[in-house]
């Protein structure tokens, strides 16, 4: 039985957004993410060594040709996803959503020792700040 090569780290995570301008404010004010590319489309932030993408919804639904070459399928999506940053600690978190005045809407302490907090963007995504001790890998 043939197996596939293994899979390295999750490279790029999508969300897709109703209003560009106001995730992104979000995202640089909030959470104090820089964009490394951006256009009317989409925004991309660089995430420890990921890459967090926001695109404006109904805006990716046909293929996109580049001009160096090459064509991106389209894709879309639409609902609420859920999606964690790794901190090392959650406090300082929960001190900085509150003057941001963003409601906490859970936090757990993990069995390995590790803690979350979920809060929602302004698309209502799911945001999780999680510290070590989460996953028997993190």
């Amino acid at each position: 039985m043939d197996r596939p090569p293994p899979p390295g780290r999750v490279l790029e995570t999508g969300l897709y957004v109703d209003d560009l301008a106001r995730a992104a404010h979000f995202y640089e004010h909030v959470i104090g993410l820089v964009p490394m590319r951006a256009d009317a489309r989409f925004i991309a932030y660089p995430v420890g060594g990921t890459v967090l993408l926001l695109f404006r919804r109904g805006q990716s639904d046909s293929p996109i040709g580049l001009p160096f070459g090459g064509v991106i399928p389209p894709h879309d999506g639409s609902g609420r996803v859920h999606f964690a940053f790794a901190v090392a600690h959650v406090a300082p978190w929960r001190r900085h959503l509150a003057c941001h005045q963003v409601p906490i809407e859970g936090e757990v302490v993990w069995p390995g020792g590790g803690e979350s907090l979920y809060f929602r963007d302004p698309d209502g995504h799911l945001v999780e700040v999680a510290s070590p001790g989460l996953w028997p890998n993190y």
